[in-house]
């Protein structure tokens, strides 16, 4: 039986293969008598499970050795309060509002430091970026933070700023828990990015954070030692016990990721492609209908998170149930924005995109 498609923002879905391996291995890691969720997090068994993850997401997004890759926990809402703990001293926070968790960065680290609105795009609803020539940055700024890809509004930088050209020297931090491993990453501008991964990564329960070595010795006094980067980082992301099951499914993730081709291009830059491929088909659904409707300006459109709205809003409750009953699921617009929202993220195929389009389209004929 064919699975459904799940659009859902996250818990996202995951590559049904790797979801069948886990379910091979699950009562018994490779002849050890042990399912992962059992073993020790000292144990020889589940250090390797850790290394090879963790080499994994260092050879896949080509994070160089200058920076860390830590495993932490508390998703990346609860790195809205670690950053700050850790980027501490003087200097007031640049924050770059884009959407929903760009605001909410910028709330909770007004707890820990003075926050910059250096930049925003609420005046026309989070449907554009601001041009990062016009951001009002600070002098001797602790970190300027932006969320590289708002999950709820649908907004991408499609291009990271380099923040020497526009003449700060702070760090670069950027949530990208909404298209971690959707695409390369320039590292040479970014000093710390985290990501939860229960969109791309796997299961929720890990947070991905890559951090700049320079940056680990920063931290507040208030900050919680099990939260210190420097902690994690000397302790191998075991300073307390680490979400094992998650990393373990992490791992696996970075294995399926590492099989993805198009023509040439083999991992990160061959999924990146068919991500490309997936987000333009949808969009170039959406504008040519005049019965649904995408709000995002063109130039920054999210590849991940697509929300559109049908003209007809009293028709929202009879489309999802269409879509439900169609196998397409968690199409409900997040409830601060309304409408719809499909997010594509890496383990959608194409063909989930061509089905929601065809009941998109029989739906808009049945309607008319």
């Amino acid at each position: 039986m064919t699975r459904p498609f799940n659009f859902s923002a996250g818990p996202a879905a995951m590559p049904e293969v790797v979801l069948q391996k886990a379910a091979a291995e699950m009562t018994d890691w490779h002849g050890c008598g042990m399912s992962v969720m059992e073993m020790s997090h000292r144990g020889k068994e589940f250090i390797s499970i850790a290394k090879s993850a963790e080499t994994r997401v260092r050879e896949l997004l080509r994070v160089p050795e200058t920076h860390h890759i830590l495993f932490m926990q508390g998703g990346g809402l609860a790195e809205n309060a670690v950053v700050p703990l850790n980027l501490g001293g003087a200097g007031a926070i640049d924050m770059i509002v884009t959407g929903s968790w760009s605001q909410k960065s910028a709330k909770e680290a007004a707890r820990y430091g003075t926050v910059n609105l250096a930049a925003s795009n609420q005046a026309d609803g989070h449907n554009t970026l601001p041009d990062p020539a016009s951001w009002s940055l600070s002098k001797g700024a602790r970190y300027v933070h932006i969320c590289s890809n708002e999950t709820i509004h649908g907004v991408e930088f499609h291009e990271l700023p380099d923040l020497k050209t526009l003449g700060s020297d702070a760090p670069l931090v950027i949530d990208f828990s909404s298209h971690v491993a959707s695409r390369p990453v320039d590292w040479s501008k970014v000093g710390l990015a985290f990501g939860g991964a229960q969109k791309n990564l796997g299961p929720a329960g890990v947070t991905l954070v890559v951090v700049r070595d320079d940056l680990l010795d920063k931290a507040m006094d208030i900050c919680p030692s099990a939260f210190s980067y420097r902690n994690v980082a000397d302790n191998e992301s075991m300073f307390n016990t680490p979400p094992t099951f998650a990393i373990y499914m992490l791992g696996l993730v970075f294995d399926w990721l590492a099989e993805q081709t198009h023509g040439t291009l083999k991992g990160v830059e061959a999924i990146e492609q068919k991500n490309i491929a997936k987000a333009q088909r949808l969009y170039d659904f959406l504008d040519g209908s005049s019965f649904y409707e995408n709000r995002v300006a063109a130039n920054c459109r999210s590849r991940m998170n697509i929300p559109f709205f049908l003209a007809d809003e009293s028709r929202n409750a009879d489309f999802l149930a269409g879509a439900s009953d169609s196998g397409l699921l968690q199409l409900k617009g997040h409830k601060s924005v309304g409408g719809m929202r499909a997010s594509i993220y890496n383990a959608m195929p194409m063909a989930g995109v061509e089905a929601l389009i065809a009941y998109m389209t029989e739906f808009e004929r049945t309607q008319a």
